[in-house]
């Protein structure tokens, strides 16, 4: 594979995101014209995220839930080179294309992620942020919400994700983790803080990291979403 050239796919998973995507989707509209593409895999929204996607987007699947699965589906259609996992509620950097393409040829890594900004500018949530690219950079596990970037023959040769219901991110670097560490890019993605906002900052913190160590003590994904999703049917 030629980077020099390469494209990128941006595969987008979705489940009720019309506001955010609202918000998101007219900014990377500059990818897609200079030969990125976009594509968008719902999960059963009943909202208008295909209604607000369908003229922003150069794909939009309908597929069944599950971040993972919809996650393959876009990457199983995809056209390039190069596979980048992006959440609704989640902007890029500026010139994202040029950082991500630099990184994989400058310094020849196979994946990687950006660091990640919560949306919220108070000083906890700044923290939180800085606590998670200074986690993932120890220890080279990368979280969706930091946008996830990978060649596409590498991210084949591992499996794709995982078909669970949560930590699918964690397992497919620990996967990608045997192949390379990530190239951590310093530029930061702005993710949206809501989850902090509404279940709490310490009672969300607090529950992230028992999950993730229950995670890695081997406890079923199954049951690690139930406790995440308590409302979910």
């Amino acid at each position: 594979m030629s980077l020099a050239s390469a494209k990128i796919s941006i595969i987008i998973p979705t489940l009720n995101e019309a506001a955010a995507l609202a918000r998101q989707l007219p900014s990377l509209q500059y990818y897609r014209d200079d030969g990125h593409e976009i594509i968008l895999v719902d999960g059963g929204s009943h909202d208008d995220t295909l209604a607000v996607a369908r003229p922003m987007v150069d794909r939009l699947i309908q597929t069944v839930k599950g971040r993972a699965h919809q996650m393959n589906e876009g990457a199983d259609v995809a056209r390039h080179d190069i596979l980048l996992f992006l959440h609704a509620d989640t902007g890029l950097p500026a010139a994202a294309d040029k950082l991500i393409m630099q990184s994989l040829i400058a310094e020849n890594h196979h994946w990687g992620r950006f660091n990640v900004r919560l949306s919220n500018e108070k000083f906890i949530f700044r923290l939180i942020g800085s606590m998670m690219n200074l986690r993932s950079a120890a220890s080279g596990i990368a979280t969706g919400d930091q946008a996830i970037f990978v060649k596409r023959t590498l991210f084949e040769d591992v499996g794709l994700f995982d078909r669970i219901p949560l930590m699918e991110d964690v397992a497919l670097s620990k996967k990608l983790l045997k192949h390379g560490r990530p190239c951590c890019l310093r530029e930061a993605v702005e993710t949206s803080s809501r989850r902090w906002e509404e279940k709490g900052v310490w009672s969300t913190i607090f529950l992230m990291w028992r999950l993730r160590l229950s995670y890695f003590l081997g406890a079923s994904p199954a049951k690690l979403a139930e406790r995440y999703y308590p409302d979910s049917n």
